[in-house]
């Protein structure tokens, strides 16, 4: 690797602001905010709106819209619009 062209990579805490789930991982990533991790070192701190650890799709609190639910429901509301005849004048 050529020296001086790459970023930084060390050690980050995310913590995700929603549910405050904080983790360490090494990133390129910086930040103004440090943290003191369990280890006692201090790192940078990166706060994010959505985690793993958060998101619907990873907790299993995903909801699924099936197709045939959103069809039937087109059909309640406009179906009677669409089926009347038009006006003869």
């Amino acid at each position: 690797m050529r020296k001086g062209i790459h970023p930084a990579y060390d050690y980050v805490v995310f913590r995700d602001t929603s549910c405050g789930t904080t983790f360490r991982i090494r990133s390129t990533c910086t930040s103004q905010q440090i943290i003191v991790w369990e280890d006692g070192k201090t790192y940078p701190l990166i706060d994010l709106d959505v985690s793993s650890a958060s998101h619907p799709f990873y907790t299993g609190e995903q909801r699924r819209v099936s197709a045939e639910g959103r069809v039937a429901r087109f059909q309640q509301r406009f179906g009677r619009v669409l089926r009347q005849p038009p006006d003869a004048k």
